[in-house]
């Protein structure tokens, strides 16, 4: 349907250099989208934990990338500390994109999931089931969740955080948002992080406007963070950009 989401204003809380191709896709469909960052990506205040761990990269035999930030600001410093890349290291990837920038650094093989994108479906692959014994480095930002770790610890490996940077909630306040509310022209706030969520109910307080906001996630588990709290929750059935979009348009509420 053209303009699907004609006089939408759709936020989007994504890192601000991560919102290109959706923002044009709500504008193909004739809505407004709201760059509105709760996270950004910083640089470590204090890298000497990170640039330890990567002293011992080549015992290692896998490499796993948590996002694409992961490999922006941990590949450089890899690559300049193994110029050629240990030849036993074996590389893995939490989604099609984050393995797309492992291979423009020059990673081979890439182990990725193929529909889930997230530490469940990683988790959940064949390669990662047999790791009794193996050394495993996860690059991620400081603080990131411990699933992952957890479950192949238990599966017999050993596990070492790559922790090359750290995120920052950019916004002090949702006055922006609140005055789309008041006005009637916030149609939906997009979340793809459970920490982007954490930062947006901070913000939002003890007031109404976002509960009476349809919240659009790309992943079960934010979804029922979100509701624990009383929003209004709708779930991507399909990953990607694609698959927020057509979320959007199937929940469109104002007209």
């Amino acid at each position: 349907m053209p303009d699907a989401l004609s006089g939408c204003s759709i936020v989007i809380t994504r890192p601000i250099d991560q919102t290109h191709q959706l923002a044009e896709l709500v504008q193909s469909e004739g809505g407004h989208p709201v760059l509105f960052p709760l996270l950004a990506i910083a640089p470590l205040e204090d890298s000497s934990d990170f640039h330890a761990a990567l002293e011992t990269l080549d015992t290692c035999d896998w490499a796993i990338f948590i996002s694409s930030n992961a490999v922006q600001r941990g590949m450089p410093a890899v690559l300049r500390r193994f110029p050629q890349l240990p030849s036993t290291l074996r590389f893995c990837a939490i989604g099609p994109s984050t393995k797309a920038e492992l291979e423009a650094f020059g990673a081979k093989h890439v182990l990725t999931p193929e529909i889930r994108f997230d530490s469940e479906s990683l988790l959940a692959l064949p390669e990662m089931q047999s790791v009794q014994g193996q050394r495993i480095m996860i690059f991620r930002g400081v603080g990131g969740r411990e699933l992952m770790a957890e479950a192949l610890r238990a599966r017999g490996a050993q596990v070492r955080f790559a922790e090359c940077y750290r995120r920052i909630n950019p916004q002090a306040d949702a006055n922006d948002l609140i005055r789309l509310w008041q006005n009637s022209q916030l149609e939906a706030v997009v979340v793809t992080s459970s920490e982007a969520l954490r930062h947006l109910l901070a913000l939002a307080g003890t007031g109404d406007w976002l509960k009476n906001t349809l919240i659009c996630v790309n992943h079960p588990r934010i979804g029922e963070l979100a509701r624990q709290h009383g929003l209004q929750v709708a779930v991507a059935e399909t990953p990607g950009d694609i698959g927020m979009l057509h979320c959007l348009i199937q929940n469109r509420r104002h007209t």
